[in-house]
């Protein structure tokens, strides 16, 4: 998408920049070097929480920044400001002019352009009022309350954020994009007797309010919400031990998201830190397995119409029926292995680079009945929900906590279990999937993924899946 008023009216009208002279800078700062960009973001933010019935906060913020970057070899040089000024453009201009050695460099060609939408350009922090989603989160805690006797705190959240961003290359090549996200996040604690358990759920995406905050998508918030504290709070103490373990569709992708994602992204690669390093095109999980990193998907939480290096995003296969087939990649990365970038160039602010980042990143699905994957086991563990989460790249281990788990025994769904962990290595975890469910699912819009320092919305999915000898950590005495 080219540049027009919409963007110019934020980083130009509404500041001291000017539009020629800009571009000029850029041109002199990146001259004779490999690559480059001016990242320029405006973005406006809000949250509320309602906590113990009442309005716990309520923040808006705005932010607007710009973040120059000159690449030359392996190096970079990144300077950034929160002043949109001729001055502190040409001051963020020396700095990264210094990376450069003297030596002749090519710069990289253009990112291809594109016209697609992903999602709606409208602000939906301007599409509600404030008093209405108050009233929201007031009838949202008196909904659940009323749900069950057992319930004894309610905790509910709004958050929305609206961004404009525009990345100026040399010789004029300008993109830019509008990008919505809101969430909504419901987490219920239920007691009975001396016990307490919770259970949470939450949706969004790049959509406006009025599509996330519909009553019926709050009350189905709620309802799950109860309904995991509810099965929780009849839950027994996890047995230890090697199991067969049956992972369900939809949010249980974040395993593959964690333990194989950043396994596969193209600078671990690179530099051979990763458990895949050297393996493309060797075969690296169970045949059937095929997974990708897809950014293209209409109004997803991951998705981006172009990257933060402008760069517009693909779906791409990572691992085909089994062989490791493709790296995630940004422009520099790309560049240095000699392959083309991916639409993976991700960064949280203006004030960060941009480095290889997962979108929305799931396994396909396969032909086999969910419910006779799970006929087919005989002991077993059906993992439905997790939370946090540990993994080492170098070597990819793996510890991943259960929110919401089962028994299986006899090819039935048995007792909930509590404190269950999952261990493993995901360079190995992937060869032991043997039966692949066809119920794709994505998350409810909520993944968040960290690295480097650098937060970043994702999303993750999976079709119910197979592992035979997962090794459980659990809490039976």
């Amino acid at each position: 998408m080219t540049s027009n008023n919409d963007s110019d009216l934020h980083f130009f009208l509404e500041s001291e920049l000017d539009s020629l002279h800009t571009q000029r800078i850029v041109d002199t700062a990146l001259h004779g070097m490999d690559d480059g960009e001016l990242y320029l973001q405006y973005a406006q933010s809000e949250s509320f929480s309602f906590d113990d019935g009442r309005l716990k906060s309520a923040a808006y913020d705005t932010t607007k920044g710009f973040g120059l970057r000159a690449v030359q070899g392996e190096v970079s040089g990144y300077a950034h400001s929160s002043e949109l000024s001729e001055e502190a453009l040409l001051r963020a201009s020396e700095t990264v002019k210094s990376i450069t050695s003297g030596k002749n460099a090519t710069l990289a060609m253009h990112p291809k352009g594109t016209n697609k939408k992903l999602y709606s350009e409208e602000n939906p922090l301007l599409g509600m009022a404030f008093r209405d989603k108050i009233s929201l989160l007031e009838e949202i805690d008196a909904y659940a309350r009323a749900k069950d006797s057992k319930i004894c705190q309610v905790s509910s959240s709004i958050t929305g954020e609206w961004q404009t961003i525009e990345i100026i290359r040399p010789g004029g090549h300008r993109v830019r994009d509008i990008r919505p996200l809101v969430r909504l996040n419901v987490s219920v604690v239920v007691k009975d007797g001396d016990r307490m358990e919770s259970g949470y759920q939450g949706a969004g995406g790049r959509y406006e309010y009025s599509q996330l905050l519909t009553e019926e998508n709050w009350k189905a918030q709620v309802d799950e919400a109860l309904r995991q504290a509810m099965v929780n709070l009849d839950s027994i103490p996890a047995p230890a031990g090697e199991m067969d373990v049956v992972l369900g569709p939809g949010w249980p992708g974040v395993l593959l998201h964690e333990a194989i994602g950043h396994g596969l992204e193209g600078d671990f690669n690179r530099k051979g830190t990763s458990a895949f390093a050297g393996l493309m095109g060797q075969q690296i999980a169970a045949r059937g397995v095929t997974v990708v990193d897809n950014g293209t998907m209409p109004n997803r939480r991951g998705s981006l119409t172009f990257d933060d290096e402008g760069t517009p995003t693909n779906c791409t296969t990572l691992i085909e029926d089994g062989i490791l087939v493709g790296y995630m990649q940004d422009r520099m990365n790309a560049r240095l292995m000699g392959v083309e970038p991916t639409g993976n160039g991700r960064r949280q602010s203006y004030a960060h680079q941009p480095m290889p980042r997962m979108t929305n990143t799931y396994m396909l699905a396969g032909n086999q009945d969910p419910k006779e994957i799970i006929e087919g086991v005989k002991d077993g563990l059906y993992a439905v929900n997790f939370g946090g989460g540990q993994v080492d790249i170098t070597n990819g281990k793996f510890v991943f906590s259960c929110t919401e788990a089962y028994l299986i025994k006899d090819g039935k769904i048995g007792a909930p279990v509590k404190g269950a962990t999952i261990i493993g290595n995901g360079a190995d975890v992937l060869k032991q999937v043997v039966a692949i469910g066809n119920d794709l699912e994505l998350d409810s819009g909520v993944g968040i993924c960290g690295k480097a320092g650098q937060s970043v919305p994702v999303g993750v999915g999976q079709p119910t899946l197979r592992v035979n000898g997962l090794t459980i950590g659990g809490t039976e005495g």
